[in-house]
């Protein structure tokens, strides 16, 4: 029974011996069928003449110099001279009359320069409209919220929310609605994430 398992395998060894003896010389033939390899034939290339040169020779005529327009005078306003008021001396005795010089100092005062505004009057009411909506939406948002259920990310989410309401309010105070509207939106959009989990 040994011999038989023996004899076996010896023919299994042969065979897979003759097969990779077989391989060898398949790769190797593949390798050598030529003994150069290809070139170009040494032909010269067929380069064609460079062209002629020809060079035109052109007379310039004298153009007359034309001189440049004077610039135009600017009539720019001077600019009014402020003549400082006199402060009256702290250490002087105050005068009876002072009461009626209030009035002059108030009408000396020039009154704040008004603001400028980017969009009429109509828009303006209804940006601060929409503004307030969106800042009431994410206030109600954030009210409902139990603040003790939420983890430390949702929690500094939900303080950003406050932040971002509370300074909403202080630019529709200095009537900047451009930013009040963009951190209503942000806000809006925090809270209402928060109050959806």
């Amino acid at each position: 029974m040994q011999y038989a398992i023996h004899r076996v395998s010896s023919s299994h060894a042969v065979h897979a011996c003759l097969a990779a003896t077989v391989c060898l010389w398949a790769l190797l033939a593949t390798g050598c069928t030529r003994g150069e390899a290809r070139t170009v034939p040494d032909v010269p290339l067929d380069v064609p003449a460079p062209p002629p040169r020809l060079v035109e020779v052109v007379e310039l005529e004298d153009t007359p110099i034309i001189p440049l327009p004077e610039e135009p005078v600017r009539n720019t306003p001077p600019r009014p001279r402020l003549t400082p008021t006199p402060r009256p001396d702290p250490r002087a005795e105050p005068r009876a009359d002072a009461d009626a010089a209030k009035p002059a100092d108030d009408a000396v005062r020039p009154s704040p320069a008004p603001s400028l505004q980017t969009a009429p009057a109509q828009q303006e009411g209804e940006a601060e409209r929409r503004v307030r909506l969106l800042l009431a939406q994410a206030t109600s948002d954030l009210n409902r919220i139990n603040v003790q259920g939420l983890n430390s990310d949702a929690r500094q989410q939900f303080d950003t929310a406050r932040r971002f309401v509370a300074q909403a309010e202080e630019a529709l105070k200095s009537r900047n609605l451009v930013f009040a509207s963009n951190l209503a939106d942000k806000a809006a959009a925090l809270a209402s994430q928060l109050s959806g989990r």
